[in-house]
């Protein structure tokens, strides 16, 4: 069986404050919250999507804030740095915007792009970098510079050509090349298409506040993922059994660089138990969490998303 993934379905952080969370990823780069809902495994903590207006696999950055808790280190066996796509000619703009914002930027290049480095509020690494157009972007930010959605994400692997392996002859992805300490592989998709792997060594990195939690890849429906599964298996690496996340099916595994892999089905998404113009608007819990709803609101801090 040969397969081919389209790229990143969605990123999964670890922050602290949920409303700083908010504040900054809808106020300052302009994503629109598109579901409020819990961490499934862990009912007493939030878990906030943002994305494009609808919440598009290939846009959706999403965040389990833990309060007060212990900050993380990044290193191997973790995504080091995400990278969001901002269209051509946007780079200057964004570099104003942040500054005002208090943000501290640097600018540098990989791969003859030109890219702006800087951190969130809570630690976590972030770059933009310039593309063509490819999604229905948020309405906070002038029409032409928003986020479009991921350009892609750098990875640290405690073992980096076995990751590199693993994107491109398993999972399909093109071999762009090596500039300095990064590997480059693309898939064909319009965004989440490019994935780098850092060949230097790193400390094995800490899970905590500022760090990424893992990685999905889309799959296409829910026989595609099955196919995915069985795929993966053959090759070698164990995963779980297939859970519903409700906007999403997923498998997991863990990759032989240490890094935590998703497998998610495109459908069915975030319109299934919400309205398009009220997405991200209420408290939204899987049908076996509801008899706990009145238990678990009053667990989690208010939080609000003012469209």
């Amino acid at each position: 069986m040969k397969k081919k993934t389209a790229g990143i379905h969605h990123i999964t952080a670890i922050v602290e404050n949920p409303k700083e969370n908010i504040s900054f990823y809808l106020e300052v780069l302009g994503l629109r919250l598109v579901k409020k809902t819990v961490n499934f495994d862990d009912p007493g903590t939030y878990h906030l999507y943002f994305g494009d207006s609808e919440g598009s696999p290939g846009t959706i950055m999403t965040f389990f804030p833990w309060n007060q808790a212990r900050r993380g280190r990044t290193g191997s066996g973790q995504v080091d740095t995400t990278v969001f796509a901002v269209p051509l000619g946007s780079l200057a703009f964004w570099k104003e915007r942040l500054t005002a914002f208090g943000v501290k930027v640097e600018q540098f290049g990989r791969y003859n792009e030109a890219y702006l480095r800087f951190q969130d509020p809570h630690g976590l690494h972030l770059e933009l970098t310039e593309r063509p157009p490819a999604g229905n972007s948020s309405s906070r930010v002038p029409e032409g510079y928003a986020i479009q959605g991921f350009a892609g994400a750098v990875l640290n692997s405690g073992a980096p050509h076995q990751t590199a392996d693993l994107l491109g002859q398993v999972m399909g992805m093109k071999y762009v090349g090596q500039e300095g300490t990064y590997l480059r592989f693309k898939t064909e998709a319009s965004v989440g298409n490019t994935i780098e792997v850092s060949t230097a060594p790193f400390p094995r990195g800490e899970l905590g506040t500022g760090t990424v939690h893992h990685i999905a890849f889309r799959a296409q429906d829910d026989e595609d993922q099955l196919e995915w599964q069985q795929h993966m298996t053959s090759h070698g690496y164990a995963t779980t059994e297939v859970k519903d996340r409700d906007y999403f099916k997923a498998i997991y595994f863990r990759e032989r660089g240490g890094l935590l892999f998703e497998i998610a089905t495109d459908p069915p998404g975030f319109t299934r138990d919400e309205p398009f113009d009220q997405l991200g608007q209420e408290l939204k819990l899987p049908v076996w969490l509801e008899p706990r709803r009145e238990q678990i609101e009053a667990s989690l801090e208010p939080v609000h998303a003012l469209e």
